[in-house]
């Protein structure tokens, strides 16, 4: 569906991409985790055609996405930035409403009602959006990107999320909550790109890791595959880390264990 090929992104005299090969396929959910300033963000932004690469090439289906218009990526991705600052007083609806007229939506407002309560936000419609926490808000952003893709597959096309750390400003159970909306959303034929710091979500729902460190994938694969104590120590610098339980005295928490 979408794919990265020697992907290269240079600034500074700096490869914050390098020659990255990266394939977005349809029903799976793709987990990029790596330290800061491994390029994660920087890789997302080309592959959605937000920036151009110095090297490479993005294709989505066949096509460069550098030579497609802003409509017609609309119509195939929708993405969450790490972060969008507003300097207009828009209401939560009408962030969301942007989504669904992006989507070519006939019924924006009932469509932007219906992505606010499928994030917990019904009844936060009126709301100023500078007003809310910033949980809130970036729950507003991806009930917006919901709303521009409502669908995972319409009329036997797929679409794709770009999700840029979709968790970081939210408590456990609404991480959970939006990760397994994503992960739906793969489930049900969709593509899904997500960058997240947490590594026990991240083994939990990517059907794919990869393991981005100085702009350069250095693992990929499962989880099971990627997340090993030699890779934790080489990108993050600790060591001993992957399935232990700490000592008896330091309380620890693990969503996984809600499942079983």
């Amino acid at each position: 569906m979408i794919s990265a090929n020697e992907l290269t992104f240079i600034r500074g005299g700096r490869r914050l991409v390098d020659a990255v090969n990266l394939d977005l396929k349809p029903a799976t959910m793709t987990v990029v985790i790596g330290p800061n300033g491994a390029g994660k963000s920087t890789l997302l932004k080309l592959m959605t055609g937000e920036i151009r690469p110095d090297g490479g090439s993005v294709l989505l289906d066949g096509a460069d996405v550098t030579t497609l218009s802003a409509r017609e990526l609309a119509a195939r991705r929708a993405v969450l930035p790490q972060s969008l600052a507003l300097s207009f007083p828009f209401t939560a609806l009408e962030i969301v409403r942007m989504g669904a007229i992006a989507h070519g939506s006939l019924t924006p407002e009932r469509d932007a009602r219906a992505a606010l309560h499928r994030v917990g936000l019904a009844g936060f419609e009126g709301r100023s959006y500078q007003a809310l926490s910033g949980g809130e808000q970036q729950r507003v952003q991806f009930a917006r990107v919901l709303a521009q893709a409502p669908q995972p597959v319409e009329n036997g096309v797929a679409k794709a999320l770009f999700l840029d750390e979709p968790t970081s400003s939210l408590d456990i159970g609404h991480q959970i909550a939006v990760l397994e909306i994503a992960r739906d959303f793969a489930r049900a034929g969709g593509a899904v790109l997500a960058i997240l710091h947490d590594l026990n979500l991240a083994a939990e729902f990517a059907d794919r890791l990869v393991v981005l460190h100085r702009g350069r994938v250095v693992a990929s694969g499962t989880s099971v595959e990627t997340l090993s104590d030699r890779t934790i120590s080489e990108v993050y610098g600790i060591s001993g880390a992957v399935g232990r339980v700490p000592p008896a005295h330091i309380p620890f928490i693990l969503p996984q264990a809600r499942h079983g």
